[in-house]
């Protein structure tokens, strides 16, 4: 069995783990557990390492700008982006699996991602938890703001995602996040 998922079902959570981390960082994070999920988001296509094609990962690319807001030439994540952060999120628990989530930095679109694939895990009224945990995995977080009103819109959540990821604020300032391993 999967190192990561030993380590959930030890922590009696029965839940695939979430391992967040800048592109940089990714195949180190892989490295350490069975991950048969990756999603790898960034402003223009990239294609997978060689190394995760080879142990046959399940890999999903979605390209979007790291933006909150409307700016020219910019792609703004969109409502089919969050339902595809979504539908793998669901898949890699379905398959008891863990899952990587990545971005250029580790900072906005994957720690928003988890947050995301955290919040349609739970039930409506665990967005402040959930928030404050996310901050407590990685200080560095500041979860794209754009991603996460269109999951509080797409999950039903009427505002508390979003008030939730506001209330934690900026994360500290830096070039890259750290790797994380989130049970959720």
């Amino acid at each position: 069995m999967a190192e990561g998922t030993d380590l959930a079902k030890k922590a009696g959570y029965g839940r695939s783990p979430l391992i967040v981390c800048p592109r940089r960082k990714l195949e180190e994070a892989v490295r350490h557990h069975e991950v048969r999920h990756v999603l790898m988001m960034g402003s223009q296509a990239e294609a997978a390492p060689e190394k995760l094609l080879a142990r046959d990962c399940q890999v999903t690319r979605l390209v979007f700008n790291d933006i909150a807001e409307e700016r020219a030439g910019l792609q703004m994540p969109l409502a089919r982006d969050v339902v595809t952060i979504l539908q793998v999120g669901r898949q890699a628990l379905a398959d008891g699996e863990a899952l990587s989530l990545n971005c250029f930095a580790g900072v906005s679109r994957s720690p928003a991602a988890a947050y995301i694939i955290a919040c349609d895990r739970h039930l409506p009224g665990d967005e402040k938890r959930l928030a404050n945990s996310l901050r407590a995995h990685s200080p560095e977080a500041t979860p794209n703001a754009a991603m996460i009103a269109l999951a509080d819109d797409i999950l039903g959540r009427r505002g508390a995602m979003i008030g939730a990821i506001a209330a934690i604020g900026r994360g500290a300032e830096c070039s890259e996040g750290r790797a994380f391993f989130w049970v959720v």
